[in-house]
């Protein structure tokens, strides 16, 4: 039985031993899909043994992105572009194909599971790590009117502008970054995870259209409470993401797999309404 992973710290909260199940269940193959915890120290060596032993495929999480990128052999162009791999796919003779996948997989999510425009909208992305510059290539390519990268330090978010190199793309402080009227406000940063609120002013962020956390929970993360508790009428958590990256992931590996992702959406939608 094929073996595939994921590769994080923490990992325990993870889904996507059960998103991949059920995407194994839809194409008809049987894979075994387990967690795999492991430290910046010893990253290199988990992934090298977990090929060495047979490993199918595997994905990467927080906060490995960046040094997952740093020990493949190949990249796609929107792996280089992020500067980031999500996805791991073995070639053989120990080469390992980088790819990302969040970026098509929030855009996926934003546009058709929650039917949010991106084109000609003044989009705001929170962060400046690993995350936020794995989803800007995707976000630029629907055509947004801005695309304002807001970091705590204004030297990160410049230098992804930098890499992008695009009009529409703008770099903020984020204490005193001025959200337009109705803006998709996307948080990219870990303050979710650690159950902390995002640095920016409550008035500012109340002049969202809607937001969208990237991390996900039973409960709302902090940061879409934050977001409600400054009177944003639209909240979205990042569950589509991870099952639509998922998707794409998955379809690496098992190429011509026909999936149906709003069904396994749903399903987990529907579990965490049942807790």
């Amino acid at each position: 039985m094929a073996l595939f992973t994921v590769f994080g710290n923490p990992i325990s909260h993870s889904l996507s031993p059960q998103i991949h199940l059920a995407f194994a269940k839809q194409a008809g193959v049987e894979l075994n899909y387990t967690r795999s915890l492991t430290s910046v120290s010893r990253f290199r060596r988990a992934v090298a043994q977990f090929f060495r032993e047979g490993g199918a495929g595997a994905n990467v999480t927080v906060p490995f992105k960046a040094e997952a990128y740093e020990l493949v052999t190949h990249v796609t162009a929107r792996a280089k572009q992020a500067g980031a791999v999500n996805t791991f796919v073995p070639l053989g003779y120990g080469q390992l194909l980088g790819d990302n996948t969040d970026g098509i997989g929030l855009v996926r999510d934003l546009t058709q599971n929650l039917k949010q425009a991106i084109a000609q909208r003044d989009i705001v992305l929170l962060g400046a790590g690993g995350a936020a510059r794995g989803v800007v290539g995707p976000l630029l390519a629907e055509g947004p009117r801005q695309l304002i990268i807001a970091n705590r330090t204004l030297e990160k978010a410049n230098a992804i502008a930098e890499v992008f190199n695009h009009r529409t793309l703008v770099a903020a402080r984020l204490n005193d970054v001025v959200i337009p009227s109705g803006a998709l406000v996307i948080n990219a940063t870990s303050a979710s995870l650690a159950k902390q609120t995002v640095a920016v002013a409550a008035e500012q962020l109340g002049r969202a259209g809607a937001v969208y956390d990237m991390m996900y929970g039973a409960d709302p993360t902090a940061f879409i409470q934050q977001a409600q508790q400054a009177g944003v009428g639209e909240v979205f958590d990042g569950l589509g993401m991870l099952v639509e990256q998922a998707g794409v992931a998955f379809t690496l590996w098992h190429e011509g797999a026909e999936l149906d992702t709003q069904a396994v959406l749903g399903e987990l939608r529907a579990q965490q309404k049942a807790r």
